[in-house]
């Protein structure tokens, strides 16, 4: 791998290796493992042979446990009002392969993965999946190379950071967690008022640090948008998304209350 790309991805994510031949090892797929394999048969060359025998997997199963222990602590520190019923689930939700691979997504980390040809030419570096394994893999490098301190530096940044505070919101306001549209979706069919639908309005930042404002907007039955229910901002379209369906459900929620105890004061007064 290039230094130049090396030195990028350094920057990314917070830490400068002292041993860098950690950090390829956990960008490098099996597939090009597989294909150096192959080409080390071929032509019995031996520092090929060596090459094929790196590859992420392993890596993997330890950025996957570092991750755990480094959320569950940050996690414990950060909330002592906290259950372990609560902190399990929203530990749950932040080291999900969802929320991985939107990690990986945030600093391009597909940009730099080392692939073989075949899936080269697949996509296979902007499958979810990949995404979040290799992020996983990620994990283990800054861990072994670094110790805890660089783990836990990331992990404030692009793990927690604006998702924990997100996550946060929907526990303490009882909305399905993780899931505001979902929520909002169920209130309008509830209330026959039609659909949410969501509209990108804005977008900002550099790829690795991208910032996106939605709109979500009412879709009636007739198939007509009305006015705007909220705006939401986040990361990632899919958290803006969310932001903007938790902000119309709580105006919708407040709005419905108010109403429902002026109704209240009326039939009082009329007694």
């Amino acid at each position: 791998m290039e230094a130049a790309k090396i030195d990028l991805l350094e920057e990314r994510l917070g830490h400068r290796f002292s041993k860098q031949e950690i950090l390829v090892r956990a960008l490098t797929h099996r597939s090009l493992a597989n294909e150096l394999a192959e080409s080390a048969k071929a032509t019995k060359n031996p520092e090929v042979a060596k090459l094929a025998t790196v590859d992420n997997e392993r890596l993997e199963f330890l950025g996957d446990a570092v991750l755990g222990l480094v959320v569950a602590e940050a996690l414990f520190e950060d909330h002592a009002e906290w259950q372990e019923g609560e902190l399990t689930r929203i530990r749950a939700q932040l080291v999900s392969r969802k929320h991985m691979a939107e990690v990986a997504i945030s600093i391009d980390l597909g940009a730099f993965l080392l692939l073989s040809k075949s899936e080269e030419k697949a996509g296979l570096r902007r499958k979810s999946t990949i995404l979040s394994n290799s992020m996983e893999a990620v994990i283990a490098a800054l861990f072994l190379d670094g110790g805890l301190e660089a783990v836990r530096r990331f992990a404030r940044k692009h793990i927690l950071a604006e998702a924990a505070d997100h996550l946060a919101e929907e526990l303490r306001s009882g909305a399905a967690l993780g899931n505001y549209k979902s929520a909002l979706q169920e209130y309008l069919q509830a209330t026959h008022s039609g659909a949410p639908v969501y509209r990108l309005k804005a977008e900002s930042g550099p790829g690795h640090r991208k910032h996106f404002r939605v709109e979500g907007r009412l879709l009636t039955t007739e198939g007509e948008q009305h006015k705007a229910l909220a705006r939401g901002t986040g990361s990632t379209k899919k958290i803006a998304e969310q932001d903007a369906a938790r902000r119309a459900l709580e105006r919708l929620q407040h709005y419905a209350g108010s109403k429902e105890a002026t109704d209240e004061e009326s039939e009082e007064n009329a007694r």
